[in-house]
């Protein structure tokens, strides 16, 4: 099972990032003509929040790609022993696994209005229907589905802490969006939050 995990953990991450982030912004970037990442650089609470997540994302594959090389020593320091069973580790994997179907179905119903960030720029559709009918947040909730999954393959305290920070940074980012979303559409978007919850 270590052998299949050492290769599937990082694999995943990889085309996660490949495509959940650099493909769908690179499609979405040549039809709308700017940059879909729109997460501020200055210094404002925001452009820390924001600055945090990347940072978050980047260990997050540092930690993967790493675990591909030294699987043993990742295990054996930090290794929470009572989780480290198969059964979760099949259960985490189908979490990855169904997580970037998740996202990529959600990217797609979005559209143009995919967006890594606060666009204050261009206004975007309203998008409320598809899985957008369950969650308000379908990608962030995929984020944190296939985060739990990596925990349950690989249940260490720093796939924990990855899982935890994510959690936190994505929980004030949900906010800070859907309080842009509310001053954008207004009555829709009060109609909206209404009806189908912030997740799940």
């Amino acid at each position: 099972m270590t052998d299949f995990i050492q290769i599937f953990i990082p694999l995943f991450f990889i085309v996660f990032f490949l495509t959940a982030f650099f493909g769908t912004s690179f499609i979405v970037s040549k039809k709308i003509g700017k940059n879909p990442n729109v997460l501020p650089k200055d210094d404002s609470a925001y452009g820390l929040i924001g600055k945090y997540f990347k940072l978050t994302l980047f260990l997050l594959f540092i930690y993967t790609v790493l675990f591909f090389f030294f699987p043993k020593e990742i295990l054996e320091n930090g290794n929470i022993s009572f989780l480290d069973r198969s059964l979760l580790k099949y259960i985490g994997i189908t979490f990855m696994i169904l997580s970037l179907i998740w996202v990529l179905i959600a990217q797609f119903q979005m559209k143009n209005s995919w967006r890594i960030g606060i666009d204050e720029e261009l206004k975007t559709e309203l998008i409320t229907n598809g899985l957008f009918s369950y969650s308000r947040n379908p990608v962030f909730f995929g984020m944190l589905i296939s985060l739990i999954g990596l925990f349950l393959t690989l249940p260490t305290f720093i796939s924990l802490s990855f899982f935890i920070v994510a959690g936190i940074l994505i929980q004030i980012q949900i906010r800070l969006e859907e309080e842009f979303l509310l001053k954008q559409h207004g009555i829709s978007y009060s109609e909206y939050k209404k009806n189908v919850r912030r997740l799940i």
